[in-house]
């Protein structure tokens, strides 16, 4: 497994260098996102490490935190995608980064301080919630411009394999870190990753235009004509419809995975990053299958796949017992899950894009991040309830069981199934949105 997963990382560079890491400033953007993915898998573990076993944090209480970090993007998403439309979006990135990073460091001051509370936790979370609704769709947009629409899932499985690299050593550093320095203090090591970041991205030296803005521009037209792409067209409304149904479910997930772990396994800070460590080799591996997965199987098919694996393994975690074997169980569960996230991933941001005009991407991007994400908290708390009411373990079984139900029924019901490849999208007009006129077709 060692072996295959190395060929791959080489393979996946080795593209890289004969392409788009050859162009200085997506290579620059590129390492910029590694250095924070390393960093964001610290705060993954230690944010809800720090709730779960400083604050004795309950399942309710850790479905409304994962709520809080969602809320965001149902109060302000759609008005994110005007503003990014607008302006240039390096700058809002640059902005955006700096947030987080004074964000979180507010957590390992007010522990050295003696004042951490839940009450923090949930207002971190809020803020950083915000900050993702602007800095996530910037990110996308920027990305496809240095990109452009024909390399996006070269460009995303880039992204995507540096992502999965650092799944595969962060969480093991970020268990050390922890155990070593307590789980408020290990987030610092995030906030570096940030001071690093910004000093690479002020490397770059793209001269982005400013958008053209309309003289009688306004704001809830400019929304309403957002909603009316995303709602109206035929490979986005589809789209839409898996990523909303799935988000909720994967809410529950997020609110229940680290407690379930510690609680119901009994596993340490180390050995859930070593599990998640396992996790990481299976998003690799989907980073550097995926464009032989498309073009065998066109655009459509592993978006579907991917979240079927997804409630494989909330089924398997359903199954777990707490046992000695409990850390490789979890492993594989997260392997699986990861792997099949990415591959879900990868395709959906690529085709969103791909068949998005130039003048509405980030409110595309924003206005679809707004329907998968409003309804997110409700299946955190949902979870939360649920996890108190009838046990995790009856919690996973039940969302695997749902997500499965929904995948087989979206295959079954949309057009999802026959979306082919993005270069066979860019030669069919009638998948395709006119780039000047932003008229749309039907399949």
């Amino acid at each position: 497994m060692k072996v295959r997963l190395a060929m791959g990382l080489q393979k996946l560079l080795t593209l890289g260098r004969a392409g788009l890491l050859a162009q200085r400033d997506f290579r620059l953007l590129w390492i910029s996102s590694t250095v924070t993915s390393f960093g964001s898998q610290t705060t993954m573990l230690a944010l809800p490490l720090t709730a779960i076993l400083l604050l004795d944090a309950t399942p309710r209480q850790m479905g409304l935190l994962v709520a809080l970090e969602a809320l965001p993007f149902s109060l302000f998403s759609l008005h994110a995608g005007v503003l990014i439309d607008r302006v240039r979006k390096f700058p809002i990135v640059v902005v955006c980064e700096i947030t987080i990073c004074v964000a979180l460091a507010s957590i390992p001051i007010a522990a050295l301080a003696g004042r951490l509370s839940m009450t923090l936790m949930y207002v971190v979370g809020f803020v950083l919630g915000t900050v993702f609704v602007f800095v996530g769709s910037a990110v996308q947009v920027f990305l496809t411009q240095l990109a452009g629409r024909e390399r996006l899932i070269e460009a995303n499985s880039l992204f995507i394999g540096a992502e999965s690299t650092a799944r595969l050593t962060g969480p093991g550093l970020a268990g050390l870190l922890i155990q070593w320095l307590t789980a408020p203090f290990a987030i610092l090591f995030d906030c570096m990753t940030f001071v690093v970041s910004l000093a690479v991205l002020s490397r770059m030296r793209h001269a982005e235009r400013r958008p053209v803005v309309r003289h009688d521009a306004n704001m809830w037209r400019e929304i309403r004509e957002g909603l009316a792409l995303v709602l109206g067209h035929p490979v986005l409304r589809p789209l839409t419809l898996v990523s909303t149904s799935w988000f909720v479910v994967f809410q529950g997930w997020t609110a229940l995975q680290t407690l379930y772990a510690t609680r119901e396994l009994g596993l340490s800070a180390g050995e859930l990053g070593a599990a998640h460590m396992i996790g990481g080799a299976g998003a690799l591996l989907s980073a550097v299958a995926a464009r032989h997965v498309t073009r065998r199987l066109g655009t459509g098919v592993p978006i579907l796949l991917g979240v079927g694996c997804s409630a494989v393994a909330w089924m398997i975690l359903a199954v777990v017992p707490k046992s000695d074997h409990a850390l490789a169980t979890l492993g594989v569960a997260l392997f699986v899950f990861d792997f099949g996230v990415m591959l879900y991933w990868i395709n959906y941001a690529s085709l969103r894009q791909a068949v998005t005009p130039d003048a509405l991407l980030g409110r595309m991007t924003a206005t679809m991040r707004f329907f998968t994400v409003a309804a997110g908290p409700l299946g955190a708390l949902a979870a939360g309830h649920a996890a108190e009411a009838f046990g995790l373990r009856e919690t996973f079984a039940g969302m695997g069981t749902l997500v499965l139900t929904m995948a087989a029924i979206l295959y079954l019901k949309t057009d999802l199934s026959s979306i082919p490849d993005l270069a066979s999208i860019a030669s069919e007009p009638k998948l395709a949105v006119d780039s000047a006129t932003g008229e749309i077709g039907s399949l």
